[in-house]
């Protein structure tokens, strides 16, 4: 009779959603470690999950979210490494650069990327580089013969390091101006002429400047990512561009972190049972038509990644092979 109960319990939980697991999460809180701060994509998703994830869970559990900013998400990423219950009650959503700052700064780093238990993304989302009408850029090819004014905030950020990779790998000329304090500065200064172009996420532009796409105020002339958005089938990717297997697998190492989209992950060291519940949860998570219908009101596009799938791109970035890290190093470390 035991064992009929017991089944039973299995085959209500599947009709109901939940993943059976071994009753640990009834009665408990999960929390979800947010290492990007109050805010943003990153935090408004994660309040998301935390509404639907738990109904996929067998016990139902509470679900926070507490933001653990600083260090440049180094510090909420050692804390899941390294102090997080390993028990299934923590899980989190770091910064996709986290396993590119293993391999290219390292600075403040007690994790490897490769050794936590990963429960899987909710999506890539690329990043253009796309430049003013008056410009009279319409491909890579033409900024080969003409000096271009790119805005950015600083040496050290995304929207200038994949121009900076342009420069030195195919040929570019982009000449950098920075210290705008925001990239709705640099948006501005667009407007007004002071610069040409800058690089930055498609949904950013298309949900904030809707009229520059539909007025072609602007050619979007690469993407940057794993592969191309299907709103952009002809625009091609920076890895696509590069001119030798070597500088592929530069541009590819230093798009990884696009590649990983929003990724969510659990401590090493959790049980087996308690991780598998986690992972097809989340996943379960990322197709609920609530939950899908709250990432569109906020313009978060979707597309789910498995465990499997992050996890072979960490691997891939935390391994890359060494003279692409070289290179990468040297293009990541400033621009003048």
């Amino acid at each position: 009779m035991k064992r009929i109960a017991a089944a039973s319990v299995v085959l209500i939980a599947s009709a109901l959603g939940a993943v059976a697991d071994d009753g640990f999460f009834r009665g408990k809180t999960v929390t979800i470690v947010n290492s990007t701060g109050n805010g943003g994509s990153y935090f408004n998703i994660a309040q998301s999950v935390s509404r639907y994830m738990p109904k996929y869970i067998d016990g139902a559990p509470a679900m926070i979210v507490k933001s653990m900013p600083g260090a440049g998400n180094v510090l909420a990423t050692n804390f899941m490494y390294n102090a997080a219950p390993k028990d299934g009650t923590h899980i989190a959503t770091i910064n996709n650069s986290i396993p590119l700052h293993q391999v290219i700064n390292g600075r403040g780093v007690q994790y490897d990327a490769t050794k936590f238990n990963w429960l899987g993304s909710t999506g890539t989302y690329n990043s253009v580089a796309y430049v003013w009408h008056t410009a009279g850029i319409r491909s890579v090819k033409d900024l080969e013969k003409k000096e271009v004014l790119l805005g950015g905030t600083g040496p050290g950020s995304s929207i200038v390091i994949y121009p900076a990779a342009m420069n030195k790998l195919l040929g570019s000329k982009f000449k950098f101006v920075l210290g705008y304090k925001s990239t709705h500065e640099i948006d501005m200064a667009m407007e007004r002429g002071e610069v040409e172009a800058r690089t930055g996420s498609y949904t950013g532009l298309r949900s904030d400047h809707p009229d520059w796409i539909a007025q072609k105020k602007v050619d979007i002339i690469l993407q940057i990512g794993g592969k191309r958005d299907p709103e952009l089938p002809n625009v091609p990717m920076l890895h696509e561009l590069a001119r030798s297997e070597a500088d592929r697998e530069i541009l590819k190492l230093i798009s990884s972190p696009i590649s990983l989209g929003r990724p969510y992950l659990a401590p090493p060291g959790i049980p087996e049972v308690r991780l598998a519940t986690l992972r097809k949860a989340f996943m379960a998570t990322l197709r609920d038509p609530g939950f899908l219908e709250e990432a569109k009101k906020l313009d978060h596009e979707i597309d789910p990644q498995t465990a499997e799938e992050v996890a072979q791109i960490v691997s891939g970035t935390v391994n890359a092979p060494q003279a692409a890290i070289v290179v990468a190093k040297e293009i990541m470390g400033g621009v003048e």
